[in-house]
Parts: C-alpha cells; structure tokens; sequence
C-alpha cells in the first residue's frame, strides 16, 4: 500500500512542511548531481550521514541533523516527501509552525539514537528524513487514527485506488517496520528499520501534550477519531473527449 494523498485538509499554510521538503529537494540535487561517482558520493555521506561507529568514538556529532537532508537516490527522496507532503501539513496545523519544527527535528533525532543503541560499531552511513517523517507518521495516527487515506494498492496486475482509515495504513507500516527490525540484519539491507520504528513511537510520545490539550480520550470521544473538521472531497470529472462507440 503506498499513501496518495488524505482527507484531511489543513487550516493554514503549512510553511514548515514546505521549506523542509525544498531544503530536501535542493540538498539533495546540490551534491547528487555534482558527485558523479559512487566513490565521491559515499565519501560524502560518511563526512554528513550519521555514522554509529563515529558517534561511540566521541566524533560524527553534527551528523546528528545532518543526515536528515541527505538521500540516497531519487526514489529515496520521492518516497519521503510524499509522505512528509501527505500527513506533515495537518500536524503544523495543530501545532504551529515553531512547534511543528522542533516536533520534526526531535523525532529526527529520537530515530538517529535508537538505530545507534542497535548497532552502535555500524560503519554505514545513515542518511535520509525517513526518521523525522516517521515521527510526523506517529503523531498523525494519535490524532487522527480515522482520518481517510487514499492508497495505491497494487497486488500483481490488480491496481486500485482505496480509501483506508489512517490507522489501518500507519499501522500496518509500523508493524512492518517492526518485525523487519527483529528479523533483518542490523543493516536492514540499506534500510534503517529501527530508526523509522524510533522515530514513530517518539512521534506518538512527543504529540501527547496537544493531544491531551485537546481532550485526550475525550478529542477521540467528540471526533470518534476523524479530524475535527470537514473532510476534504475528491471527485473523477467525467473526460470532455467525446466517447466513440465499436460498430
């Protein structure tokens, strides 16, 4: 199941959410496009990605925030702003624009320790925002566990578009997340399960205080989980191509 897009409209610009996303963007194209060969790009990502092994040796510290603007290919980075772009507006919303920033860069850096504490001798490099946007994951499935996603659901050749509840789809990310962190190599095969794990419960954990300002168990009460506001509508306008009949 890959996320399209919510039902979940924000009240305000979320400025926040789209400066990460250029930042990203621009980062990502700055050195991805300068750095041509895969000996210059790794050496690149060991100077600013987060390296476990640097941070048990006393050293790699700014590498902490830095690899949370860094990618590793086109797909990586496409992947992670579409769902920053999908759930990261409706938490600015509630949390404001300072708010929503330190939010992100906490759940960054919650990922970045726990997939440290799980390797901390790794010599690979981590890098990419998946950590922080975790985070953003985790705090959208507190407030808002019903809140419609459309999800691209492909199985073989069967392709559909489905609204599912967002704690059906974040959910079943997060479990994903999980057994592949107890079962995979510390590695994860290119993939940092445990950071995204982290990230998603600190994300949970850091949105508690708006959520209790908003009620607690009572918000979910008045809501029933949906968002407090009226859902966005989608609608398929019928093609103004004239349809040609077979004879």
């Amino acid at each position: 199941m890959f996320p399209i897009r919510d039902h979940n409209p924000s009240g305000r610009t979320p400025f926040v959410t789209y400066a990460l996303i250029v930042a990203n963007v621009l980062i990502f194209l700055g050195y991805f496009l300068t750095l041509t060969d895969e000996v210059s790009l790794g050496r690149f990502f060991y100077d600013w990605g987060l390296v476990p092994r640097f941070l048990t040796e006393g050293g790699g510290w700014s590498g902490l925030l830095s690899h949370m603007f860094l990618h590793g290919g086109w797909m990586h980075l496409i992947g992670n702003m579409l769902f920053l772009f999908i759930f990261g507006d409706n938490l600015e919303d509630v949390m404001g624009h300072v708010g929503f920033a330190v939010f992100y860069v906490l759940s960054g850096l919650a990922a970045a320790f726990l997939q440290f504490a799980a390797d901390p001798l790794s010599e690979i490099p981590m890098v990419g925002a998946s950590g922080a946007i975790a985070g953003v994951m985790g705090g959208y499935l507190l407030l808002f566990p019903k809140a419609r996603v459309d999800v691209l659901l492909i199985i073989f050749i069967f392709i559909r578009i489905i609204p599912v509840p967002a704690w059906v789809m974040l959910g079943l990310w997060f479990a994903f997340q999980m057994v592949s962190g107890f079962t995979m190599p510390t590695d994860g095969g290119g993939v940092a399960y445990w950071a995204h794990a982290g990230g998603f419960v600190a994300g949970v954990v850091l949105a508690l205080p708006v959520w209790m300002r908003r009620g607690a168990a009572g918000f979910w009460s008045r809501t029933r989980g949906h968002p407090d506001h009226p859902e966005a509508t989608y609608r398929f306008h019928k093609s103004r191509i004239p349809r040609v009949p077979r004879r």
